[in-house]
């Protein structure tokens, strides 16, 4: 499964600039902290006047959102999962999904990066809604997968927004939270699989569609 990036923006100028603000910011940030940034620290790591940085992004909160945005692109899955045909299929792109995720999220810039936005979401409602934002998309896409898995009759009745909120739950347990305490490490590729797994094996016991076959045991 690859992860979707969106249309490519063409290379230019200005937004190779912008990169390498939004880089600087990002650095800054994880460094210092949001309220030990300034936007002159920012430029000289940039590389930039404070008049190019001011004309791109006309103050800190608005680079704390773009670097918010800039890392949730990175997480992008893509927002069309392949429709499953059987409980076999879904299950495969369901571990392949978590696994994804979870490697993307648990990684230590983005563990950061939801330390940064949490800190000021109370401060900021757009840093709030931005974070929502990033989540949404992925969750969305599993929301929809379980929709057309129902309608292939793979799954039986529920809610699929209700669904995904119980396979995330599955699959997360307390491990975001403890990697945003810093009290685990990122986890090893193993560790990944086995989560995946026993998440996607719990929830299919709790909602596959029970065929007559299986209620037979044939």
């Amino acid at each position: 499964m690859k992860k979707s990036f969106g249309p490519a923006i063409p290379p230019t100028a200005e937004n190779a600039l912008c990169g390498r603000i939004i880089g600087a910011a990002f650095e800054s940030f994880m460094g210092n902290g949001y309220a030990g940034t300034s936007m002159h620290e920012i430029a000289r790591r940039a590389k930039v006047s404070k008049r190019d940085l001011y004309a791109n992004f006309p103050s800190k909160q608005a680079l704390l959102l773009a670097c918010i945005s800039n890392r949730a692109a990175r997480m992008r899955l893509a927002p069309d999962l392949p429709a499953p045909s059987s409980r076999e299929a879904l299950a495969s792109t369901l571990m392949a999904f978590a696994a994804i995720v979870i490697r993307e999220v648990t990684q230590p810039a983005v563990t950061a990066m939801y330390r940064l936005a949490i800190a000021e979401a109370e401060r900021s409602p757009d840093v709030a809604a931005a974070l929502n934002a990033s989540r949404a998309v992925n969750r969305n896409a599993l929301a929809k997968l379980l929709a057309r898995a129902q309608q292939q009759g793979v799954l039986g009745r529920g809610d699929p927004q209700a669904m995904m909120e119980q396979y995330f739950g599955l699959l997360w347990g307390d491990l975001l939270f403890s990697r945003l305490l810093g009290a685990v490490n990122v986890p090893k590729s193993g560790e990944i699989s086995r989560r995946a797994r026993q998440a996607t094996d719990a929830f299919l016991r709790l909602h596959s569609k029970v065929t007559p076959d299986r209620k037979q045991g044939k």
